[in-house]
C-alpha cells in the first residue's frame, strides 16, 4: 500500500474490530467537527453500521485516493473514486470500504447532531461485498 496518502496514514484503526481486513485511522481534528482520514487495505470494509441522531447528524465521506464503495441497506452499492462525495443520512444502515484490487482512502466527517452515537452491526458478507464490482 502506498505511503503517499493525502493527510498521511496512521497506525492501525482503533475501531478495527468493526472492520473485515486492515484499516488505518488518522484523526485530523476531534474539536467541533470530527474529521478522520481512513485508509483501507485491499479487500477491507467496515461492518454495517448506523450513525444515530435525534436531529441532524450523519456523516460525509470524501474519497481522496483509490477506489472504494458505499452501500445503504436496500440500495445497490456505488463505486467511489477520488472526488466522490457521499452524504450519509443519520439513522440509515450502511457500510463503506475498498474495491477488492485497490487501496482506498476517504475523509469521514461527522455531522454534528443531537444525541449522536454509532451503532456497529454485523459484518458485510462476501456476497454483499462482491456486488461492489
Amino acid at each position: 500500500m502506498s505511503d503517499e496518502v493525502l493527510f498521511g496514514k496512521c497506525e492501525s484503526n482503533p475501531f478495527g474490530e468493526f472492520f473485515v481486513g486492515d484499516s488505518y485511522l488518522k484523526w485530523l481534528t476531534t474539536e467541533g467537527i470530527a474529521i478522520g482520514n481512513v485508509t483501507f487495505e485491499p479487500g477491507c470494509r467496515n461492518n454495517w453500521h448506523i450513525h444515530h441522531a435525534d436531529e441532524d447528524g450523519g456523516q460525509i465521506l470524501l474519497a481522496t485516493n483509490g477506489e472504494g464503495g458505499y452501500q445503504e441497506e436496500g440500495k445497490p452499492a456505488q463505486k467511489l473514486t477520488p472526488g466522490s462525495v457521499v452524504i450519509v443520512p443519520a439513522n440509515v444502515k450502511h457500510w463503506h470500504g475498498v474495491a477488492k484490487d485497490s487501496e482506498f482512502t476517504h475523509l469521514a466527517i461527522d455531522i454534528p447532531g443531537t444525541n449522536t452515537s454509532t451503532e456497529w452491526l454485523e459484518p458485510v458478507s462476501d456476497e454483499e461485498y462482491s456486488k461492489l464490482d
